[in-house]
């Protein structure tokens, strides 16, 4: 073989190697993109967090044994248990992106209240011995500073102390612990399931300086030779920090990993909002891109269309921005369409209630008509869409076509229902878009509406006189109808006690932007992720409220 067909076998390879990996790359539906100030904001927020959670947590306890020369005792056997932290500063604290590697989490100068019982074991006490055959009663004492020395006599004279090397005592204290020092890189992630993933590395944490206060009757005695105990107390904390701190990291991924990623929505659809690959983490933000597809209820099959690559703007005057695709809504709209969800039957005491309470007066007219053309026969108003609603998303512009059919149906003597007209149209409509609290609220306002007949049915006086009834009823009845369901909204994901302020909302090619703050709420119930997703119903086939069971 020549080495000018080696030349153009291995092009047509790599040619093909770069089709394969085109071909399998995934686009996300939804972008969420966190910036610095969402970090700076997370450690305001983050230390209210860390010290409820601190509150609640059990400390090991610090068990050890030490000599104290300067009184020529071989050993102190000491043990501190039912530590509980009071009170913190960590003045110096912040969160930091690391390029493709992190999150970096460094405090300085950092202090801790803490309160804790003891125990102290030690030949450094004795006992009074009473001889007086009532069952003892320990008194504990200094017995000097040389173990064959003799315990000073009690202000009782008659009974001394005498030595016993298993002599102890009980008690509480106030440990203060400063100069703490912390840094540590969080590694985010996703697992194979399309959870986020938390892992710490280089973890490195000391405590500069620790002082014990003890309390009770001989706390001036004890708080003599405090000072000889705090060395060994702080190398135990220095020991015990990091891997309590990388405890509670791995507590939270477990937390992670239980999230649910495929969320029912409604009684129509699921929602799947999975990790489809790891955060991407730059120098000024951390971006997480999300599945962001809708399937109907019964059917997990991927929609007969594919998500196209998009770009968040690069701004950072917001906290977080999040980007829902047109990809996202179309899934959406096929989904509702495969699931039946465009299919509605009102009577004619629905529409007639709906308009006169909407149509200032208006609907009074409609109905007459509309009854009058029937030979005053009630009657209902069928309409199922044809197919999937069409989602458009240009710069300020938010369009939503849908092709449907309607039908007027009546009910005869003997009971069956008859269609007296049917027809074909395509309603356009603009979307407007506000949020309100957690929730992204929706509302159409009809641009075109255009009807179609079949030939057969042109010449019909009846059919034609239905034309513009017809139009009035979907203008003044159904649409308004479809807004009241939609101002339920559109539930945002959003963490644990966590809110969205200064929210904004703006129509981008292919795709929404939504910029907002957040803010911390300790009165908040909710439970984080998307799991308040659930409740929502965007349009069913009784235009009446369902709960997901």
């Amino acid at each position: 073989m020549n080495t000018k067909m080696v030349q153009i076998l291995w092009g047509y390879f790599l040619l093909w190697n770069l089709y394969i990996s085109s071909a399998q790359t995934i686009y996300p539906g939804i972008k969420a993109r966190a910036t610095q100030r969402a970090l700076d904001y997370g450690v305001q927020a983050g230390m209210e967090v860390i010290e409820q959670m601190v509150r609640q947590r059990n400390i090991p306890d610090l068990k050890g044994s030490e000599s104290l020369e300067f009184l020529n005792v071989e050993y102190v056997n000491y043990n501190f248990s039912n530590i509980k932290i009071h009170a913190f500063s960590f003045p110096n604290t912040s969160l930091t992106f690391v390029p493709g590697v992190g999150i970096k989490a460094l405090t300085n100068h950092g202090s801790v209240n803490l309160s804790t019982n003891w125990d102290v074991k030690s030949p450094l006490l004795c006992q009074e011995s009473r001889g007086d055959h009532v069952p003892a009663l320990l008194e504990l004492r200094i017995c000097g500073y040389q173990r064959t020395r003799p315990c000073p006599p009690w202000p009782r004279p008659g009974q001394p102390c005498t030595f016993s090397p298993n002599s102890q005592d009980t008690g509480a204290a106030d440990l203060f612990l400063s100069g703490i020092y912390f840094t540590g890189i969080l590694i985010l992630a996703q697992n194979d399931f399309g959870h986020p993933t938390l892992e710490l590395q280089d973890c490195y944490a000391q405590v500069s300086h620790a002082h014990v206060s003890f309390s009770g009757e001989l706390s001036v005695l004890y708080n003599s030779f405090a000072e000889p105990m705090e060395k060994p107390i702080l190398k135990k904390f220095n020991e015990m920090l990091c891997p309590i701190i990388t405890g509670e990291v791995e507590a939270l991924n477990a937390n992670l990993s239980m999230l649910e990623v495929l969320t029912k929505i409604d009684n129509y659809t699921i929602l799947d909002y999975s990790l489809i690959s790891s955060p991407e983490i730059t120098e000024n933000y951390i971006d997480l891109d999300l599945k962001g597809t809708f399937y109907p209820l019964e059917d997990l099959t991927d929609p007969p269309f594919s998500p196209v690559p998009f770009v968040l703007p690069e701004r950072s005057d917001s906290m977080l921005y999040v980007g829902i695709s047109e990809y996202f809504f179309k899934s959406a709209s096929f989904a509702y369409f495969t699931s039946g969800a465009f299919n509605v039957t009102l009577s004619t005491k629905e529409i007639s209630s709906h308009l006169v309470r909407n149509s200032q007066g208006i609907g009074n007219v409609l109905s007459r008509i509309a009854e009058i053309s029937i030979l005053s026969q009630p009657f209902m108003v069928r309409i199922m869409a044809t197919e999937p609603p069409v989602i458009s998303l240009l710069p300020g512009n938010f369009t939503l076509d849908i092709p449907a059919s309607i039908m007027i149906l009546t009910e005869t003597e003997n009971s069956t229902i008859e269609s007296i007209v049917s027809m074909d149209f395509v309603a356009s409509t603009s979307v407007g878009l506000v949020i309100l609290g957690q929730r992204l609220i929706f509302s159409l306002s009809l641009n075109r509406f255009r009807l179609s007949l079949p030939e057969s049915n042109r010449s019909s006086i009846e059919v034609l006189r239905f034309e513009n009834i017809l139009s009035s009823i979907l203008h003044f009845g159904i649409l308004p109808l479809a807004n009241a369901k939609l101002q339920q909204g559109f539930p945002l994901p959003n963490p644990h006690k966590i809110s969205f302020v200064n929210s904004d909302v703006e129509v981008l090619e292919h795709f929404i932007l939504i910029s907002t703050d957040l803010k911390y709420e300790t009165s908040l119930k909710h439970q984080p992720s998307f799991h308040g997703w659930e409740g929502l119903n965007l349009i069913n086939g009784q235009w009446k409220e369902k709960s997901a069971p």
